[in-house]
Formats: structure tokens, sequence, C-alpha cells
């Protein structure tokens, strides 16, 4: 692979040509290289799906990077678009470091490589009937507090903007 800078013969040209394929990068360089050949390529069930969740993803990255500022500003300064974010967000769930309870409040430390935009607490019984349920509020980056003094085990779940949910029991 070529990259082309301040060539004014190729300036704005981008697909493919022969057997060479031009791509206009994000930061204005070109990339030049060879026209990749998949004709004879067998994929596997596991590679399908990969390709279908990757369908998913750009449709998904399409719409958001239009929709949510974050991902303008994430991509600011850096070599990637919004879209680039708004792609890797989907693949990315939240993750839910730790839940711990002080008196009636529940404190939960929540990340994601985007934001997390909301987290539930549900407590159970041993028969799995709901004592208590509810939305916790952020009060701190990574830190959202649940208040109850209901008693028993406790699901949280939690949800980046691209809908991706994570779920920990204790």
């Amino acid at each position: 692979m070529a990259k082309v800078k301040n060539n004014p013969v190729i300036q704005g040209v981008s697909g493919a040509i022969g057997g060479m394929v031009f791509r206009q990068m994000p930061d204005g360089s070109i990339t030049l290289s060879a026209k990749p050949d998949f004709s004879r390529r067998k994929f596997s069930k596991g590679q399908k799906d990969h390709q279908m969740r990757v369908k998913l993803a750009a449709a998904y990255a399409k719409e958001a990077a239009k929709r949510h500022p974050i991902y303008a500003e994430l991509a600011k300064g850096t070599g990637k678009s919004p879209y680039n974010f708004a792609f890797g967000d989907w693949f990315n769930p939240p993750v839910i470091h730790k839940v711990e309870k002080t008196g009636q409040t529940f404190y939960i430390q929540a990340s994601d490589d985007v934001m997390v935009t909301r987290v539930e607490v549900r407590v159970v019984n041993e028969a799995g009937e709901t004592l208590a349920k509810g939305d916790a509020t952020q009060t701190a980056d990574r830190v959202w507090e649940f208040v109850s003094d209901a008693a028993g085990v406790v699901i949280v779940r939690a949800w980046d903007l691209a809908g991706n949910k994570t779920e920990k029991e204790m």
C-alpha cells in the first residue's frame, strides 16, 4: 500500500482503476493498493455471522454519527471520523466494574468506550420476585447511585449509546 500526499494529478480520486484501488483518508491523504480478489473465497459460518454484524454496525454508525454529537466530539483531533467511533461503539458493550451497597444506597461503577446512557437496578428475592426496581442516577463520571432498602439478589444492567446491554448479578 502506498500513500500519496500533495499530488495534484490524483487529488480527489477514489475508487478502483484497473487493478489499483485509491482511498481518500480522513486526514486528506490518499492510499493506493492492489484490488483484492475474492472470486474463489468461501466464507465459514463464523465469517458470515461476523459480516452480518459488520453490516448492522455500519447501518447503526451511518445514522448515529449524524444524530449523536458525542461521536463528532470524540473524533476531533484524531484521524478518525464520527462514523468510526459510532461503528466501534456498536461492537463494545458497557462494563459494570463494581456494585456496592452502603446503607440503603447502591453504588455502581460502569464505563463504556463512548458513554453509559442508563443503569437499571433490580432487587429480587429467592423466588425471583422483584422487591425493588428502578433506574440509577449518575452522580459522577462512571458512578451511578440507586436508593432502596430492599435486600436480596441484586441485578444491575447498563446500556450504552448504541443500545448494547450488560448485566451483572450479585
